[in-house]
């Protein structure tokens, strides 16, 4: 205490730091790009991307060129206007130097530059370059060439012009800092992923990536989307039976908001929609999802009223009703987009509702008199929804809502724990009766309660909620959770911060593993993209040598920890002066394993198969577990439950449509787009247990 005293009595503004030009994009990267993980070395790609996708929404690009190269090196093009060199009346450096090296520097800012962008803070260059080793800049305009490079942000001279050029556009080469970045490894696929998504937003530009970092391992990818998000909706609905042919599509400016909806029903059970402003992904919508929801509630009430498909006069569509099998793209252009953070999660600008609500409402009522095939078709799915809304309401209210209201009862075989304090408490969700009991023992029963389930769950993929809560290991699920389901869910009375799926380390293991992933990510979405999800990681192999006893993960840390133990002995028996071990005990260790590369056979300590073999001397019983169940509680407590020791994953979504589309591939209906999958990626599976 007494030197925290001294410590505050020091502080003076000698204290105050501040961080001049880039520095503070170095120190703190995590508040400009997410996290120093994969994410964060992608972002940067997509940082000078979306400069390059402004130029084709402002109508100057018609071509974008990515290039992985050998040595972490990315390589982007387009034929835009290129970057302006000329001096900055105010700053006297080249317009270029100011956008690299200056953050909150642009011309998306009201200077006549864009009238609409993906970029509204100005950081996106120059924190790429402020997180970069190297970066280079090429721009061809005004008849020249021109180039810069620069090291750590800085540059490393003054602009040149190296050539003349008859074309325009902008090319930026750079190597993120592998001093910043946990890895500098990029993936083609989510690369691909994202530039495919661009391609069908800008509709009318070609977006090209070229994979070059492995010799005569070349790959290339291309796009090009004349139907623009129409496309969209149909690639997100290929492997779906569609209700109606036609995608409804509308594009209007309202409020000088240019407004693009495209939508589709399909035979699914959950709501597939995506929404963009300025190119620019908002996985939390916003208020032009707002617009969107209340437009089409509202229409199709009206068009079902005005042909008699509701029976009661005071019955209505509910926006749970339109939204089950519905798949749309909504995407709006807009001149100062407010977004919540740098990540723009969200669309703030009130104009945008009422743009969205007035153009979707105006051009679907059209669609639905013009087209009655396909409102037959749209509408049918709808009335069907509503059918089964109220199906499942009478269920949930007999299973769900009447037990919250009167002192309904946990579920029995959950083993709760005594904190009431939510942020600091953790359900783990256990494979098995067995593997449940050595968890309700070894567990904190302050803070982490236990919910063992019974074989393999209900897959959600193709059900409705009815039938969710009429199977009994789901219902204890949801009713341990407290948050209940669909129209009631309440993310604020979550019990547990904290979700633990931890099965077995096995087939039937994932397999449930996969199950209870389908049914939060369908229905408690929520909690996923809250960050409350996660997976345990029990280790395989319980490795001995004498009394030291160690835990390895996986066959690679298993021959690491081997090596390590038999090193840290030997140099323990050196420093007693025991270099030679005693001649019995060799002999004795000799006689159980004939030599140190012989498997020995399989032994057994209780019901556990323990592998015997001889490594420097010394004898390792190696115990290979196949289920929670092999471990004792105190084992489970200290390698899978202990927060101190034990290691999680969280469960993450960094691209939604893609992960919508692999939960419907592995648990939907059809066996041939499964099929496909499982022979495309069989190669590429780790920690396959035979």
């Amino acid at each position: 205490m007494a030197k925290e005293e001294k410590a505050n009595s020091n502080y003076s503004s000698a204290n105050i730091q501040v961080l001049e030009g880039l520095e503070a994009v170095r120190r703190r990267p995590g508040m400009y790009i997410g996290s120093t993980g994969a994410a964060g070395l992608h972002h940067l790609v997509a940082e000078i991307v979306d400069n390059s996708i402004d130029e084709a929404m402002a109508g100057y690009a018609k071509n974008i060129r990515i290039r992985l190269l050998p040595d972490a090196i990315v390589e982007v093009k387009d034929d835009g206007r290129g970057i302006p060199v000329d001096p900055h009346p105010q700053y006297k450096i080249s317009a270029l130097e100011l956008v690299l090296t200056k953050l909150h520097a642009g011309g998306k800012f009201g200077g006549g530059g864009y009238k609409v962008s993906g970029g509204l803070h100005g950081v996106g260059a120059s924190v790429v370059n402020a997180l970069s080793t190297w970066l280079k800049a090429e721009v061809h305009r005004d008849g020249g060439v021109w180039e810069q490079e620069y090291k750590m942000g800085d540059p490393t001279g003054k602009i040149k012009r190296t050539g003349n050029s008859r074309t325009t556009g902008t090319m930026i080469t750079f190597k993120a800092s592998d001093k910043i970045f946990e890895t500098t490894d990029y993936d083609f696929d989510t690369i691909v992923d994202r530039l495919r998504q661009h391609a069908y937003l800008t509709r009318g530009i070609r977006i090209s990536c070229y994979d070059e970092r492995e010799a005569g391992s070349f790959r290339a990818m291309s796009f090009f989307f004349e139907g623009g998000i129409m496309s969209y909706v149909r690639h997100l609905n290929h492997s779906k039976e569609a209700k109606h042919d036609s995608v409804f599509y509308c594009q209007k400016e309202a409020d000088n908001v240019q407004v693009e909806v495209a939508l589709q029903y399909t035979d699914d059970f959950k709501e597939t929609l995506f929404a963009f402003t300025n190119s620019i992904i908002n996985p939390e919508g916003g208020t032009h999802v707002q617009g969107f929801r209340n437009a089409l509630t509202r229409v199709l009430n009206a068009y079902a009223r005005a042909k008699n498909l509701l029976k009661e006069k005071d019955e209505s569509l509910t926006g749970d009703d339109v939204r089950e099998g519905l798949t749309a793209v909504v995407s709006i252009r807009i001149a100062e987009p407010q977004f919540e953070g740098q990540t723009k999660g969200k669309l703030g600008n009130t104009e945008a509702k009422g743009a969205v609500e007035g153009v979707v409402s105006d051009m679907l009522a059209i669609f639905l008199e013009e087209h009655p095939k396909e409102a037959e078709g749209l509408l049918g799915k709808v009335i069907l929804a509503q059918k089964a809304r109220q199906a499942a309401r009478v269920a949930r209210e007999s299973v769900l809502r009447k037990g919250a209201l009167e002192g309904f009862t946990l579920p029995g075989k959950l083993a709760d724990c005594s904190s009431k304090d939510a942020t600091q408490s953790e359900l783990y969700i256990v494979e098995g009766d067995s593997a449940g009991g050595s968890a309700k023992t070894g567990r904190n029963r302050e803070f982490q309660a236990i919910l063992p389930l019974r074989g393999k769950i209900l897959n959600v993929e193709r059900s409705r909620l009815d039938k969710i809560l009429s199977n009994n290991e789901l219902k204890s699920l949801i009713i341990a959770l407290g948050t209940n389901i669909g129209e009631q869910f309440d993310i604020a009375k979550l019990r547990y911060h904290r979700i633990v799926i931890m099965t077995d380390a096995d087939v039937d293991g994932s397999h449930i593993r996969t199950l209870l992933l389908t049914f939060f990510y369908r229905h408690f979405p929520q909690l996923i993209f809250g960050g409350h999800m996660y997976i345990a990681q029990p280790p395989l192999f319980r490795i001995q040598i004498g009394k030291d006893v160690q835990y390895a993960f996986t066959d690679e840390e298993k021959q690491r920890r081997i090596e390590e133990m038999v090193k840290t002995i030997t140099a323990a028996r050196a420093a007693r002066g025991k270099v030679k071990a005693d001649a019995a005990d060799a002999a004795a260790a000799e006689a159980e394993v004939p030599s140190e590369q012989s498997g020995g056979g399989a032994q057994s300590e209780g019901d556990e198969p323990v592998e015997a073999l001889v490594v420097g001397g010394m004898k390792v019983n190696i115990q290979r577990y196949k289920g929670l169940g092999e471990m004792n509680p105190d084992q489970l407590w200290e390698t899978t439950m202990n927060p101190e020791h034990r290691q999680m994953k969280i469960v993450t979504v960094d691209d939604a449509a893609k992960a919508d589309e692999i939960f419907d591939i592995l648990m939907g209906a059809e066996v041939e787009p499964r099929k496909r999958f499982i022979q495309t990626h069989a190669k590429t599976v780790k920690n396959l247990d035979i």
